[in-house]
């Protein structure tokens, strides 16, 4: 891969070229070669060196057409080339102990939900790492089942909430009742109070509705009258979306939508998987599925996630992907620059940073790479980069800037 000098971003002496889509097959072997000086900072040991790569003048910008970017996907977990030591050698250790029980919970979340490995791994993101996920995808695509099935592995608290366009805000969160018997008011707490709450299809309930989860998604609590309540810890938000259906619905607005960390898409089964569901859901009887994990456990990877390394030219990395869709043209992105009304916020620089992190212990690795980072960026940015009416009008997607803007943005 050439390798070309760039002096206009801070902490990226030398990058390489970004132009290459990240593959379906895992790429950690490739990232630890061409990224040795991060690792043997961090007191990675790379198990061969790769060859010494011809620097190039930094070429003129040339921008291809935006439907014809690569998109970037989740590699497949495989364990990398490296051997660890010096002070990430201890926190390898934790990362290996405490993400074991992850391969036992896509195990037992696999016996029902067949295929849709992206979608089960992104919400496995989402409780490692804290952050909510809106699931959008077609009817029949076992949303709802994976939220359910995911729920049943572990040993927490799992309330399913309809939305409906009845719905009423103390519905969700509790309200206060009078007691004739004792001329008092007592408090009733809404369903709400869960480690794991499913709001099933959140966009038919109208917007009062949906702006009762604010408070509970951002704070982690619950204003009842003049009392406020903590939620348990975990407590996270699994929603759910149709986005064909316009009838009886309401569109969310970006302020509820950047609240959660992930919107994940799903997309129809391949025909193998679809004949496998077919052959095993239409049986006599369902398999059945064990309970593997303990609230503890999670919050103790939680601990563990926070803790992996991220190197500085990675932050830089990440800081600089999140401005260049605010700003394009300080990144030279001025054919973007019409195209987008807001890019993302700070918020999405923290959540990038954070699922990245959650990324890589899935991947059983100490570190985060560049390509940890491209893996989940679509899920990240998608719903926080709002496109203007003219790219609408050209039939340009948020998911087209985002990948431009990787195209663009140099790799460490």
């Amino acid at each position: 891969m050439a390798v070309r000098s760039v002096t206009s971003l801070p902490h990226m002496d030398t990058l390489v070229d970004p132009v290459a889509p990240v593959p379906e097959s895992d790429p950690e072997p490739a990232a630890a070669a061409a990224f040795p000086t991060l690792v043997q900072q961090a007191g990675v040991g790379v198990s061969a060196a790769p060859a010494p790569a011809a620097v190039l003048a930094p070429p003129a910008v040339q921008i291809p057409p935006l439907e014809a970017a690569p998109v970037p996907s989740a590699p497949a977990p495989s364990a990398p080339a490296v051997s660890i030591g010096g002070p990430l050698k201890d926190l390898h250790l934790q990362v290996e102990r405490e993400s074991r029980f992850v391969d036992d919970v896509v195990a037992e979340v696999g016996k029902l939900v067949i295929g849709q490995t992206q979608m089960i791994e992104r919400i496995l993101i989402g409780l490692l790492a804290g952050g909510h996920c809106l699931i959008e995808g077609v009817p029949g695509l076992a949303k709802t089942l994976t939220v359910k099935t995911l729920a049943q592995t572990i040993a927490a608290s799992f309330q399913r909430i309809q939305f409906t366009p009845d719905l009423l805000p103390a519905d969700i969160t509790g309200t206060t009742i009078y007691n004739m018997h004792s001329g008092s008011f007592t408090q009733k707490k809404g369903p709400l109070f869960a480690n794991l709450v499913l709001a099933d299809e959140i966009n038919r309930a109208p917007a009062k509705v949906q702006s009762a989860l604010l408070e509970a998604m951002q704070e982690r609590q619950v204003t009842i009258g003049d009392t406020t309540h903590r939620l348990p810890d975990p407590f996270l938000v699994l929603a759910t979306q149709n986005p064909i259906e316009q009838e009886g619905t309401f569109p969310l607005p970006e302020a509820q939508l950047d609240r959660f960390m992930l919107l994940i898409k799903v997309t129809y089964p391949t025909a193998v998987e679809e004949r496998a569901m077919l052959d095993r859901l239409t049986a006599a009887e369902l398999p059945i599925v064990r309970q593997v994990c303990e609230v503890e456990q999670l919050l103790a990877a939680r601990r563990v996630v926070g803790n992996i390394f991220i190197d500085d030219k990675v932050r830089d990395y990440i800081v600089h992907l999140v401005h260049a869709t605010r700003d394009p043209r300080a990144y030279g992105l001025h054919e973007l620059a019409p195209l987008v009304e807001y890019g993302g916020s700070p918020r999405a620089t923290l959540c990038l940073a954070i699922a990245a992190r959650a990324h890589a212990f899935l991947r059983h690795r100490a570190y985060v790479v560049p390509d940890d980072v491209k893996a989940i960026a679509l899920d990240v940015l998608r719903h926080r980069v709002v496109i203007t009416y003219e790219a609408e009008a050209e039939e340009i997607t948020s998911e087209d800037v985002i990948r431009r803007v990787f195209e663009h943005i140099p790799v460490p």
